[in-house]
Formats: structure tokens, C-alpha cells, sequence
């Protein structure tokens, strides 16, 4: 339609216009924006934490239907398109069905406690026994379906928890070549860190650390045989707890090392973490290592969250992993004045252990890789597609994928050891404990009447570079590894837009006493954010 106005009226009429967009805008600003029902889920899940989810359970906001769906959909928004953080390899189709039988229960009065409804990802290293194959990142295993559930995802299920997926990792937990990049796998391809996309996620827990940072769940659950839980959380600004060896049984676990080899939880709160841990400790015959654990494990590990938790600790302060990046440097110094400022007291220690137990622990893992890695095969059954170390080796030489940007070189040394009854072995298993333990660890510890010991985690993520492969600067993960105790980072600030961690490590079942210093510093600094999802 042609509107012919005189210039007076042009004028009047322009102003009408004006007006009318100027009440819209002003409308639109101040009006809340109607939402379907399950939508405010969805926009709260970044504020979500499992206390939070199981008060929404009572007072009857939530369903565990309802929260799973929003975390299904924000990984197809976020992971799937969007940013294509590539977090997950595979989604649990059966997710919705579970949830739904969780909410007939919580309907009939029972919940099975703080896990009940809250939504989990597991590393693609942890059998589960249903429609998701168990891959470790290979493409030799990408058909492959355990015949049982892994004790860890039996316990997770019994407390009540929705498995959501498989997370993504750095393939055979990283430990299958040189030059390799954590965060890709052959099954799964590259991972993306959420907080600067073009940068890594660190590993080998990859997948499960970017989960928790980009809020596609609630937790997750990581393995560490030497930084992998720990560097991927303070990579991704979370919290991750590397247990003692043997408080988390490691049957149904896809291993590198029995004698470092443990799955933890990540969270992005010490609280959330806490919570996970306890639904995931108990003996299992399956797992020796657990059976040292009796008396020194707790259902919950809530109750040791105390806000005063740093008063009158003694704390050692690490300086290996100083004086390579200022920024780091800098931030871990105002960490440990506000250690001090809290009533802790932080002193100086020397170097905690041999360089030559760096030695013992790689030439024990190749030992342990190859016996571990062969008894798994087994335990697929007669029609595992991979049924030795030796066929895996021949299996990546004619893919086409896996060794594109790396060799395979360790599962080639792997290979050529030895069995675990050898003298060899056995003489450079007691070498690493009495290195790594009675002349590390212990020693430092009992010498300065320490309560933990400190060092910043890592530092800021590098550019991911699959041509050179991984070039991180910092590392400080391998004394409380190489000894099998347990260890905890929770975020200690940013170096511009890239989240850093610190680190506080232990004797052997310390993690009530970590969990109280460790959530007295986050409760005190609060350094956790969202990811932007930079480019």
C-alpha cells in the first residue's frame, strides 16, 4: 500500500514511528520473556549444582526427566553444533527411560540419596554394560560391548545416578605414542577447550573435564595414571580429586598401570566432587588394591566441607612447577597468602622425591600396560574384536585414522616386557615405592609435620597442534601419582581468559583432610566461571 503524506504529516508520522519502537524496546527490557515449562531448566543449568537439583527434586521444580532432557539438548546445542566442543563420543539412548523409572521412585517417597537424578558422564575407558561400546578412544574397540558394567558404573547406578554418555579422551588414556595431542582420539577425534576453542583440553580425562566446564552434566568421572584427572580440570577451571590408589576400584576400567591407575571424580565445586566420590568407594574383590581401603573410606565425604578448613594446617609449598611461567607464578603467590591469611601455615620444602623414580614408574608402566591391556581383551569374551596387545599394534598399522599424527610407540616397548612375575619388574616396583614413598612423599611430609603439600597444577592452555603435538609448560601431578596418594585441584585464577589450577596432595586416604583444605580455599576465592567459548 502507498501512503502519499504532505511534509507536516511525513514529521508527525516519523515520530509515531519513533515512539512505537521506543515502547518496544522499553517493553522488551523490562517484560519477562514467557517460557515453556522446562525451558528455565535449561537456562539454569549453568547455575545448577546437586544440592540445588535434589531441592528441586523435593519441592517438586524439577524432574529427573526434565533435567536430563536439558542436558541432552544443551550437548546437541553446544557439543554436537554450536562451539562442537567434541566432548562426547557416545550418548546413552537410554538416558530418558532411566530417568523417567528415577522419577516413579522419588513419586513413591524414595530417593537413594545426594546422586539420585543427577546427571553423569563417564570417560570411554569405563565399561558399561548397555547399548554404549567401551572404546578407549580406538578405533579396533568401536564395536566393542563389555559383557558386565565396571564396578565404578554398577555403584553409580545403584546411588541413582544418569549415565548420559561417554566422554571423549585422549586415546588409550595417552599413553600409546610420542608427539601425541591430549584430546583426540581415532573414535572420537579432536576435543576443544571451552574456554578458547583453538586451545587444548589437556588429558588424558579430556572429554569428561570439558563436559563439566561447558555444563553438558553435572559430573563426571575421569582416570588418572599421572595428571590426567588433574590437568584436564585445571585446564577446564574444575575441580578434580585423583583418590588414593585403591579407594576407587579400577575393575571394568580399560588400565595403563595397577599400580598408579585410578578413576576420580570432576566437579565444578569441591562439594559436587565430594558428593560423587562417595558413591563411588567400596571394596571390590575384583580390584586387590581396594581391599586396603576397608576402614578408610567414606559414604560421605560432604560432611568434611568446613568453611575454616585452612586454620592451623601446615602446608609444604612445591616450587618445582615455579619460575617457568610469571603469570602462573604470580597467582599462585596471592594463592598462597590467602593460605596464610586463612590461619594455614605454608612453608618452603625441598624436592620430594629422585628424578630417577620419573624412570622406575614409565619402565613399570610398560610392564603393566601390556599385562593389563592383554587380561582386559579377555574379559570381552571370545568374540572381542581385539584379543592381545600384539593385534592391537597390527590393527592401527593398517587404519587408515590412528596413526595419522602419532606412532604407537609405548605399545610397541609394552610388547617387548616381560610378565609382571619378573625379577626386573618386581625390582623396579620396590625401587618406585621406596623412591616414591619412603624417601619421597613420606619423608618430606613427616619431616615438616605437613597437613598437604601445594603447587600450582599447571599452566594455561596451549594451542592444540597435532603436527608437534602436546607442549604444555607445567606438571606437578607426579609425586602424589607415582605413590598412589591422593591429590586435588581446584581453580586458583585466570591467566586472561585461560583458568589455572592449584594443587593440594597428600598422604596415603588423606582426602577428608584435602577435601576440608581444598574446599576452604574455594570457598574463600571462588575463582570458577563459565566458559565464553572464544575463538
Amino acid at each position: 500500500m502507498n501512503i502519499d503524506l504532505k511534509s507536516k504529516d511525513k514529521s508527525l508520522f516519523r515520530s509515531f514511528i519513533l515512539i512505537g519502537l521506543l515502547i518496544v524496546i522499553v517493553s522488551c527490557q523490562t517484560q519477562p520473556v514467557k517460557l515453556a515449562v522446562a525451558d528455565p531448566v535449561k537456562l539454569q543449568l549453568e547455575e545448577l549444582d546437586i544440592a540445588q537439583i535434589q531441592q528441586g527434586y523435593r519441592d517438586g521444580r524439577y524432574t529427573v526427566k526434565a533435567i536430563v532432557q536439558a542436558y541432552l539438548d544443551r550437548i546437541s546445542m553446544i557439543d554436537k553444533s554450536g562451539p562442537g566442543l567434541n566432548a562426547l563420543i557416545s550418548i546413552n539412548p537410554d538416558a530418558i527411560q532411566i530417568a523417567e523409572a528415577l522419577d516413579r521412585e522419588l513419586k513413591a517417597g524414595n530417593s537413594r540419596g545426594p546422586m539420585h537424578g543427577i546427571p553423569i558422564i563417564l570417560k570411554d575407558n569405563i565399561d558399561t554394560h548397555d547399548k554404549m561400546p567401551t572404546t578407549a578412544g580406538s578405533r579396533a574397540l568401536k564395536n566393542s560391548f563389555p559383557l558386565k558394567d565396571s564396578f565404578l558404573a554398577q555403584r553409580l547406578r545403584e546411588a541413582g545416578a544418569v549415565i548420559l554418555g561417554k566422554a571423549n579422551l585422549s586415546e588409550w588414556a595417552n599413553f600409546r605414542g610420542q608427539l601425541s595431542t591430549s584430546g583426540w582420539s581415532g573414535a572420537g577425534g579432536q576435543t576443544k577447550n571451552p574456554y578458547d576453542l583453538s586451545r587444548n583440553p589437556c588429558g588424558s580425562s579430556s572429554g569428561s573435564a570439558v563436559a563439566v566446564a561447558a555444563n553438558l552434566t553435572m559430573v563426571a568421572i575421569g582416570t588418572e595414571t599421572n595428571g590426567s584427572i588433574v590437568c584436564p580440570a585445571q585446564t577446564n577451571g574444575i575441580v578434580g580429586i585423583k583418590p588414593t590408589v585403591g579407594l576407587v576400584s579400577r575393575s571394568g576400567v580399560i588400565p595403563i598401570s595397577a599400580t598408579q591407575d585410578t578413576p576420580g571424580p570432576m566437579g565444578k565445586t569441591v562439594r559436587d566432587a565430594a558428593i560423587c566420590l562417595g558413591a563411588l568407594v567400596g571394596v571390590d574383590p575384583a580390584d586387590e588394591r581396594t581391599l586396603a581401603s576397608k576402614g578408610q573410606f567414606y559414604a560421605d565425604y560432604s560432611k568434611f566441607l568446613n568453611k575454616e578448613g585452612l586454620k592451623g594446617k601446615r602446608i609444604g609449598m612445591d616450587k618445582s612447577g615455579l619460575g617457568i611461567n610469571y603469570k602462573v607464578d604470580t597467582l599462585f603467590r596471592k594463592a598462597v597468602a590467602f593460605l596464610r591469611q586463612q590461619g594455614a601455615t605454608v612453608i618452603e620444602i625441598g624436592a620430594i622425591d629422585d628424578k630417577k623414580v620419573e624412570n622406575y614408574s614409565f619402565e613399570i608402566m610398560l610392564y603393566e600396560f601390556k599385562d593389563g591391556l592383554n587380561s582386559y581383551f579377555k574379559s570381552l569374551g571370545p568374540d572381542a574384536s581385539i584379543k592381545s596387545v600384539e593385534e592391537l599394534i597390527a590393527f592401527n598399522k593398517t587404519d587408515s585414522v590412528e596413526l595419522k599424527y602419532f606412532n604407537q610407540r609405548y605399545l610397541e616397548l609394552a610388547q617387548q616386557k616381560g610378565t609382571l612375575s619378573s625379577e626386573d619388574y618386581h625390582k623396579l616396583l620396590s625401587k618406585l615405592m621406596k623412591g616414591s614413598r619412603e624417601e619421597g612423599m613420606d619423608r618430606v611430609m613427616n619431616s615438616n609435620d605437613l597437613d598437604a603439600i601445594i603447587a600450582p597444577t599447571g599452566g594455561p592452555a596451549w594451542k592444540t597442534d597435532p603436527t608437534n603435538g602436546d607442549y604444555d609448560q607445567i606438571g606437578t601431578s607426579s609425586a602424589a601419582a607415582q605413590a598412589g596418594y591422593p591429590s586435588i585441584t581446584v581453580p586458583m585464577g585466570f591467566v586472561d581468559e585461560l583458568p589455572v589450577g592449584i594443587s593440594f596432595f597428600g598422604r596415603a586416604w588423606s582426602e577428608p583432610i584435602l577435601i576440608e583444605i581444598a574446599y576452604g580455599y574455594e570457598n574463600g576465592t571462588k575463582f570458577r566461571r563459565a566458559p565464553k567459548f572464544l575463538k
